[in-house]
């Protein structure tokens, strides 16, 4: 689905460029800035064209060691990037905070901005709920006066809609506009709401005025008193009988991921709860106690987030004086800000109940359908296995065909955006590769001598036949023209053994001197024909997989 998603563009990896682990010492960030400044300074290659590739791939490689080998800099460029490095103010930060203390400022920078970009391009926010009867279609109502006909009914018992709109006034003032409507059997009601937000020395204070149901002014403000520990409080006047309900609500924070809530409303429905809620990387737990008019309840949930999968699993029972519910769905993420969730509601005396709820950036579609008024085996079983087969065809006949083309068409974007960075890219890696000729000619020598290692044929693009790759292919007419999806990289993989040996880390090898990217956006593979003791071997990596070589076999520890 098309969210409009930022591009990328290509960054420097500093890492790759030396050849190094994320996890590098000092020491070994210097050695191989070393090792390259001996192939690469501009000295080298006497005067003409070597000379100015030379200053080109020596300067790249400066700049990599430069910003490797100050821990802040390092730091910052963990953590983000290069684009990090380019933020305004990064400078600032005292220099005597440790390399951890200036990641975690700077992500928390960078989320403050993400957010900020997200709240300005999602406005205005937004929620529809329909609610469904289809009760009729596992005990139908029987009528001797009343032809229910052949198929069961289905009918809207109710529609809600609500949207607010955020102006930004200043650095410190919001101003909201709120609106909602409720429709249910045939009954009808609205409000809006229009309030003020200022940001004030530890904490923020709000004014409130609207109608709905007879005028209403408000006012509510928060303040921390401890690191721990904050208030918020709030009074509002509905111009109706009993029109006073003030609210007071402590917040404890227990712990980084721990929250305890402690709140008190008076007025029209007096309450008393307590929440105690954990919020990690993992899963998200919450437990509430409510004693109040008319009801009193004790509510748990517990959330398991699998991130790599986009799936959210969650249950929950809630059991008070009004009877007992039981909860079970998951979501679902279907693109950067969209997702899809499905909830089965089993309780009494509510029934079973199926909610569908389509989230597309802060708009929220909720579809609550009632199924049965009782607990019905046969409504439970379809509101569990309908959804998941509905999804299941979905994603096979919508979403992965409009993934993929979006994809294709943000790759075209990218590779058109990047077009200049891309060809700087392939000229520096040829420039690379035709200042390592004596060096290549040296290693390979002694690796001869030694029966070492000797790399015979490398080749890095795009292709799914390890056996068949090659330079040249064949095209629709018979005529043999050049692979565009791979390059040879024999020369560089061979300047980067040493002592018989050939390690690569966990990164895109397109970053690695005498590399470039021949198919961004594609996914590529490495592949290796070496000689090791007058052996033949040959061995296919993925592009962020770790090398090396020789493979250890029975046949090589020999």
């Amino acid at each position: 689905m098309d969210d409009n998603e930022e591009l990328d563009y290509v960054e420097e990896d500093y890492y790759a460029t030396l050849n190094l682990p994320r996890t590098a010492t000092q020491e070994e960030i210097s050695k191989a800035y070393r090792n390259l400044s001996r192939i690469f300074h501009p000295d080298k290659h006497g005067n003409g064209e070597n000379k100015q590739k030379a200053e080109l791939m020596f300067n790249r490689t400066k700049k990599a060691y430069e910003v490797l080998s100050d821990p802040h800099q390092r730091a910052i460029y963990d953590s983000l990037g290069v684009k990090g490095l380019e933020t305004e103010g990064w400078e600032i930060v005292h220099r005597t905070k440790t390399p951890n203390e200036i990641r975690e400022e700077y992500e928390r920078l960078a989320q403050e901005r993400e957010e900020r970009r997200l709240h300005q391009k999602t406005n205005p926010r937004g929620n529809i709920s329909v609610h469904i009867n289809a009760t009729d279609f596992f005990s139908r109502y029987d009528d001797e006066y009343y032809d229910t006909g052949l198929l069961p009914s289905i009918e809207v018992s109710g529609m809600s809609m609500s949207q607010s709109i955020e102006a930004p006034l200043s650095r410190t003032e919001i101003a909201t506009l709120s609106g909602s409507l409720h429709l249910q059997n045939g009954v009808g009601s609205g409000n809006f709401l229009l309030s003020g937000k200022r940001l004030i020395n530890k904490g923020w204070f709000e004014v409130d005025c609207g109608a709905g149901n007879g005028p209403v002014l408000g006012a509510k403000g928060s303040r921390n008193l401890t690191n721990r520990i904050f208030l918020t409080g709030g009074t509002t006047f509905h111009f109706r009988p009993n029109a006073i309900i003030p609210g007071l609500t402590g917040t404890i924070q227990l712990d980084k991921n721990t929250v305890g809530y402690l709140t008190y409303n008076a007025g029209l429905q007096n309450s008393m709860s307590t929440v105690v809620e954990r919020n990690t990387e993992k899963y998200h737990c919450n437990l509430t106690i409510t004693l109040g008019i008319p009801h009193c309840y004790v509510a748990a949930s517990y959330t398991r987030k699998l991130l790599e999968q986009g799936l959210k699993l969650r249950v929950a029972l809630k059991g008070g004086t009004f009877g007992f519910l039981s909860e079970c769905g998951a979501e679902k993420k279907v693109s950067k800000y969209s997702a899809v969730s499905a909830t089965v509601c089993v309780g009494v005396p509510s029934g079973v109940m199926l909610k569908i709820k389509i989230i597309r950036s802060t708009q929220t579609y909720l579809f609550p359908i009632h199924l049965s008024e009782e607990i019905i085996p046969a409504a439970i079983f379809y509101a569990t296995v309908t959804p998941l087969l509905t999804y299941f065809v979905l994603k096979k006949m919508l979403f992965d065909p409009m993934n993929e083309a979006t994809k294709q068409k943000n790759i075209e974007k990218v590779k058109e955006t990047n077009s200049a960075r891309m060809a700087e890219k392939r000229r520096e890696a040829e420039s690379a590769i035709s200042l390592m000729g004596a060096l290549y000619e040296r290693i390979r020598k002694d690796e001869y001598k030694s029966q070492g290692l000797i790399i015979v044929s490398a080749l890095y693009g795009k292709f799914s036949d390890g056996e068949n790759v090659s330079l040249e292919e064949a095209d629709d007419m018979g005529f043999v023209q050049q692979n565009p999806y791979v390059i040879d990289v024999r020369i560089p993989l061979q300047c980067l053994v040493k002592d018989s040996q050939l390690i690569l880390y966990s990164s895109s090898k397109s970053e690695l001197p005498g590399f470039y990217d021949p198919c961004f956006g594609e996914e590529k593979q490495l592949k290796i024909d070496y000689e090791f003791r007058n052996v033949s071997y040959s061995s296919v990596f993925a592009d962020a997989e770790p090398v090396r070589l020789p493979v250890v076999t029975n046949d090589t520890a020999q």
